[in-house]
């Protein structure tokens, strides 16, 4: 059904923008030759207005020549490519053309899944069960926060490998932490400031700064983020990931989270939020307690992804409120409908449930385990060995290779590119002064096809030393 908005028709009566409005579409090829036009009743219920209004707009149409009736068939669109001089080219014609993702032999930039670890068969399954078993429920609108299914399994699953007490009214559900970032920024309000880790993620500093409020860059040393940084920055809140930090690696000791909680507790208004995105993913020990989990004075907000434990295109997130914040988020924010589709939390929930997410978290914790030693071995047999060391190589999906070589960063990025490897430097990371960062390169490999992992570490290894 055609739609127009007669939000902003200036001087126009209805009738005759509604006319404006159609005849630029035939002009432009949007409405072909021979389309039917929706019928006057239809179309005048579907714009709400009335059925004069359009009457007298196909009239006018008609009587132009634009479109013409068929006793008791309707109104279709005039073929006029041969009656008018300069044709209007299509909007389409008129569009850039849209960015194409370039190529590359071996991403070790990107945080991409491979396809062939995802459990596409099960998924499926539960996929038609649910199908089967909720179909009342699928066409029911969700609350803000999500299913109560899926909150309840993302409780228990927080409690059973995180150690995590938390109630699943806490939890809230969102289309990844993109929007769930801006959902916080609502809730505690646009007056405050934000403080991220410099060097960083670089998109939590963009997502901030575009919702239109103030971004400090706090530096990080060997322990995780600066207190005495945070208190002159006269920060509010504060976006860490303490048990893996995002690009150095840094693992957040008890004593410096402890740090961050007593900064939290002298102000009201200052909050904790924790971004916990691949803890799952700890190669060597037990996995690091979370920030929330000895938090006694609700401060920490806590947030998670699935885009790292199942598929970086499986857009579903969640954030853990503390208890007091609930009141404020229903009545400021309850109007909110969840942007993630019931199928996608019914299918989940039930995945999480049925215990298939835990035996999906230890088979992709062996293979990024053999994936990390593939690509550790083919560095110490190449020329590289002598040339590099390596560190943080247990924390999560990436390590951190420092080379010595007198290329710049950019050089190395650019070498790299002409070898089709894709690379970052650490250096590349900060906002501000980046000090005895030069020639560190992030080595991410969740996204890499084992069978290339060889090939690009040789391909590398030329581009470094060569």
């Amino acid at each position: 059904m055609l739609t127009y908005s007669f939000a902003s028709i200036g001087s126009d009566s209805l009738y005759h923008h509604l006319y404006k409005c159609i005849k630029n579409d035939i002009l432009q090829g949007i409405l072909a030759p021979g389309t039917k036009m929706p019928s006057k009743r239809s179309f005048a219920k579907n714009l709400n207005i009335s059925t004069i209004t359009v009457e007298n707009a196909y009239a006018q149409l008609m009587a132009e020549g634009y479109i013409y009736s068929l006793p008791k068939k309707g109104y279709f669109v005039s073929d006029i490519t041969n009656t008018i001089q300069t044709k209007v080219k299509p909007k389409s014609e008129n569009i850039a053309e849209t960015e194409k993702t370039k190529s590359y032999f071996a991403d070790f930039l990107s945080n991409s899944t491979n396809h062939a670890n995802f459990p596409f068969s099960i998924w499926a399954k539960i996929m038609r069960e649910i199908i089967s078993e909720k179909s009342e429920e699928l066409m029911i609108k969700p609350p803000c926060g999500g299913i109560s299914e899926l909150r309840q399994a993302i409780a228990l699953y927080l409690h059973e490998f995180r150690g995590m007490k938390v109630s699943p009214n806490q939890i809230i559900i969102g289309a990844g932490t993109e929007y769930l970032y801006g959902l916080i920024i609502q809730l505690l309000g646009h007056d405050k400031i934000f403080a991220v880790e410099d060097p960083g993620y670089k998109k939590i500093a963009l997502i901030y700064l575009s919702n239109g409020v103030k971004c400090e860059y706090i530096p990080i040393d060997e322990s995780g983020i600066s207190i005495k940084d945070l208190e002159e920055s006269k920060a509010d809140i504060v976006h860490i990931s303490p048990s893996h930090h995002y690009p150095t690696g840094i693992v957040t000791p008890i004593s410096r989270r402890y740090e961050i909680l007593g900064w939290a507790s002298k102000s009201d208004s200052r909050y904790i939020i924790e971004d916990d995105y691949d803890c799952e993913f700890r190669l060597l020990g037990k996995p690091i307690p979370s920030l929330q989990s000895i938090d006694v004075m609700e401060k920490v907000i806590y947030m998670n992804t699935f885009t790292k434990s199942l598929a970086s295109t499986i857009r579903i997130s969640y954030m853990v409120l503390p208890a007091h914040l609930l009141e404020r988020f229903y009545s400021k924010l309850g109007f909110y409908s969840c942007t993630v589709s019931n199928f996608e939390q019914y299918t989940l929930a039930k995945f999480i449930r049925d215990g298939y997410f835990e035996k999906h978290i230890n088979r992709m914790r062996n293979f990024y385990r053999n994936q990390r030693d593939l690509i550790l071995q083919c560095i110490k047999n190449s020329p590289l060995s002598s040339y590099v060391t390596i560190k943080e190589e247990n924390s999560g999906l990436h390590f951190l290779m420092n080379i010595k070589t007198t290329l710049s960063d950019d050089e190395i990025v650019s070498r790299a590119e002409q070898e089709g490897l894709r690379i970052s430097c650490l250096s590349q990371y900060y906002h501000k002064s980046a000090p005895n960062t030069e020639h560190t390169i992030i080595i991410n490999y969740s996204g890499i096809e084992s069978n290339k992992i060889e090939e690009a570490i040789q391909r590398l290894s030329k581009c470094l030393l060569s």
